[in-house]
């Protein structure tokens, strides 16, 4: 396969990769958009090559571009050298990336990971905002813990904003999508603690007993977990408050539970 000029906005290509700003067609394709060559020199890292790259052919030919041009050509994918005009429309941005990327989504279902793979995992409920998502993901990853579980009907990962802020994380480790019922019907593998956060619970963050393998389970910032959730914890802990704020920003709150869990 070669590199492909494309100047018209008509485009079929281009008219498909600027639907995956939309969650249904990103459900549909099982494809989403990932900005930046950083990103995609970080998904190359994990052995992950970009279906489509698509590059400004105004864009300095650094030898990280020659290298992603050359491993997405490798895996049989499409490389396409676009206008500026072309990479606004399909960034929504008036001063785009000078390169973006369509990957594969990878998602993992419950019965897929092995608890007792790693020591900590992490578990969302109903989480809302792609910037806290991406952002947990970017902590989960950079603490190495073993994944992270999404319950219910949260925000979607793969959407451009959550990706972006994971920083290229996205690619690091798995991502799995449940529903409550297929969490509880699961409950029973997590041999180790089941944690979640309430404001009276009597263990400190930093000195509960956490039992490997530990799942930290983290609800919405306005009501927490649902009761059905809360009742799978074996555990409770609370984060003290010192200050006026009653509550943390959920990336900030799991970010110090995941820590506090690993030891770190």
């Amino acid at each position: 396969m070669s590199i492909k000029q494309i100047t018209s906005l008509t485009n079929q290509t281009i008219k498909d990769i600027r639907a995956l700003h939309m969650r249904k067609e990103r459900e549909a394709t099982r494809q989403f958009l990932a900005e930046g060559l950083k990103i995609i020199i970080d998904a190359l890292d994990q052995g992950i090559a970009p279906q489509i790259l698509i590059y400004g052919k105004d864009a300095d030919h650094h030898p990280l571009l020659q290298r992603a041009i050359d491993e997405t050509l490798k895996a049989r994918g499409q490389v396409l050298e676009v206008t500026r005009d072309i990479l606004e429309k399909i960034s929504r941005k008036e001063n785009p990336q000078m390169v973006l990327a369509v990957f594969a989504q990878r998602i993992r279902r419950l019965s897929e990971i092995d608890p007792d793979s790693h020591e900590v995992w992490v578990a969302l409920e109903q989480v809302r905002d792609p910037g806290n998502l991406g952002t947990i993901i970017r902590t989960a990853d950079a603490a190495a813990i073993g994944g992270v579980i999404l319950i219910g009907d949260c925000v979607d990962p793969f959407s451009v904003e959550t990706v972006r802020a994971t920083m290229g994380s996205i690619f690091a480790l798995p991502i799995v999508k449940c529903t409550r019922e297929e969490f509880i019907a699961d409950r029973g593998r997590w041999t180790g603690s089941v944690v979640g956060t309430l404001l009276t619970a009597k263990h400190d963050h930093r000195s509960a007993p956490y039992k490997r393998p530990t799942l930290l389970l983290m609800g919405t910032e306005q009501s927490g977990l649902t009761p059905e959730i809360a009742d799978t914890c074996d555990l409770h802990v609370k984060i003290p408050m010192r200050g006026r704020a009653d509550s943390l920003n959920l990336s900030v709150a799991t970010g110090i539970m995941i820590y506090a869990a690993c030891g770190l």
